[in-house]
């Protein structure tokens, strides 16, 4: 019977884990290479002014909605005030045309409608597809591992309606779409909102939570959320270790090898019953297990999946407010800015935090903005080589982002205080990120409804959980990650699953 259970690893994922095998009389401890939790749920102050990395929007914001409840279950949603703006994005192009992609999927018609009335039948396909997919329930109870096929055929009949849609959806990048449209600013908006080479029915997804208010901001920022799921596991009794790097797993076994424990950096050995690594995949793989526990389809992860890019932030501290700006403005660069070799944008993507009064002083404004890169090797050793042109790297792009709010709003650099710039160095010194990739597996029509197994062949009382086995990421999948692997830890040792609510009216 599993009694101690070591978790590597204070993100979403890991909290989740803790606090439902808490919750179900485990015994637990988390061990944080960091000093805060959350992992790329994060924040971080600079002068005065507090920098948000992560979250944009968080699914589960909807009391009708099935994440919502369970939220509930790791935080008081009641008790946690959002924003949703009406608009997702605006964008602009050179010429100040601009295209508002609104939350509301008829308003959204409307404003596409009237940019563009030759790309009409195109418009309406996304936006009937919006609409279907807005009345879709995903299941989040129970984990995939234990459904039985009556819980499967259930599943089908309830997802039958939806089919025609999502096999049209799937097989679609957001590239092939966006060459579709007759309009040149409609045919650059689509090509730029999301990532290129995701298929188009994940961009569906997301318009569909926004159209039924089910992806809102949480006030306080991702730092804060990721603070609420902390304080809830260790009112469940849980224990966190901070600065606390997980070098190895232990095992044991002579005919099947058994996880036992964990060492960490400074030599200190911990026994446990069973592991729970909610870390960068690769680095637990081939580091922290030295390679020994893995097949051909696990190579195949790692050597022939696409991963979401790696970025750099560029966060800026305002002394002064911007009213009437959308929160997720994009604005067009003109030169192409240069991010690394091999890497250029004519457009950045900006977040505007006038929603959010706790992140900069009254009267001042946080803005971000996120340039991604595939080429986190080029920061990373410059990093180490030349110290003194990788600051200055990060400068130059900094300043290029200056001029571009300079000539939109006016008045950015008079009224500058703070200036950061995180690199894919700084993610992946952070949270030990793959390639410092944003969410891991990019969601394509092969990754984005895969199924990947959370143990490893040849390696028993071990679970990897987290963005390496959940593609597409974010922090509800790393709940649901967390919710998982809990039900079947308990299943595997005869217990009931069971969760507590925070909030009893809870629907």
């Amino acid at each position: 019977m599993t009694q101690k259970i070591n978790i590597i690893g204070a993100g979403i994922a890991g909290l989740s884990a803790g606090c439902y095998l808490q919750m179900n009389g485990y015994e637990t401890e988390i061990f944080e290479l960091h000093d805060k939790p959350g992992g790329l749920c994060t924040a971080w102050e600079r002068q005065g002014y507090t920098i948000d990395g992560c979250i944009h929007w968080l699914v589960g914001t909807n009391p009708d909605e099935g994440f919502y409840r369970l939220w509930n279950e790791l935080i008081d949603m009641s008790h946690l005030p959002v924003y949703q703006d009406q608009a997702y994005l605006r964008i602009e192009d050179s010429t100040s045309r601009t295209v508002t992609l609104y939350r509301d999927v008829d308003r959204l018609e409307r404003e596409l409608l009237s940019i563009a009335p030759e790309d009409s039948r195109l418009i309406r396909q996304l936006t009937k597809a919006i609409r279907k997919f807005s009345h879709f329930k995903m299941p989040v109870d129970s984990a995939e591992e234990l459904m039985s096929m009556r819980d499967g055929l259930r599943f089908l009949w309830k997802a039958l309606p939806y089919g025609r849609q999502y096999f049209k959806w799937i097989n679609i990048s957001i590239s092939e779409f966006a060459a579709r449209f007759k309009n040149p600013l409609l045919r650059a908006t689509m090509s730029r909102i999301f990532i290129p080479e995701m298929a188009m029915l994940f961009g569906i997804f997301t318009f569909a939570w926004m159209n039924k208010k089910d992806a809102a901001y949480p006030i306080g920022g991702s730092l804060n959320f990721a603070r609420l799921i902390e304080k809830r596991y260790l009112e469940l009794g849980g224990k966190i270790h901070y600065r606390a790097r997980v070098k190895k797993i232990t095992t044991s076994g002579s005919n099947s090898a058994v996880a036992d424990g964990i060492i960490l950096e400074d030599g200190t050995r911990l026994a446990a019953d069973l592991v729970i690594s909610a870390a960068d995949g690769h680095a637990t793989i081939y580091d922290l297990l030295d390679g020994r526990f893995k097949d051909d389809k696990i190579e195949g992860y790692y050597t022939k999946f696409p991963l979401f890019p790696s970025y750099l932030q560029v966060s800026l501290g305002i002394a002064r407010t911007f009213e009437n700006e959308p929160t997720l403005l994009y604005l067009p660069v003109k030169p192409e800015l240069e991010i690394d070799p091999g890497t250029t944008t004519d457009y950045i993507g900006l977040r505007i935090f006038n929603n959010d009064p706790t992140l900069a002083p009254a009267g001042k404004t946080v803005m971000s903005a996120t340039l991604s890169t595939y080429n986190y090797t080029y920061w990373q050793e410059l990093k180490k080589s030349d110290p003194k042109q990788y600051l200055a790297e990060k400068s130059r792009i900094a300043e290029a982002v200056i001029d571009v709010l300079e000539k939109r709003f006016g008045n950015v650099r008079a009224n500058l205080e703070m200036t950061d710039v995180s690199s894919p160095v700084t993610v992946m010194r952070y949270t030990n990120n793959w390639k410092g990739s944003l969410e891991g597996w990019l969601l394509t029509k092969q990754t984005g409804f895969m199924s990947m197994k959370k143990t490893l062949p040849g390696l028993e009382n071990f679970y990897l959980i987290g963005q390496w086995v959940e593609p597409g990421g974010g922090v509800p999948t790393a709940l649901r990650s967390g919710r998982n692997v809990a039900q079947v830890i308990c299943h595997k040792d005869g217990r009931k699953f069971t969760t507590i609510s925070l909030v009893t009216s809870d629907k």
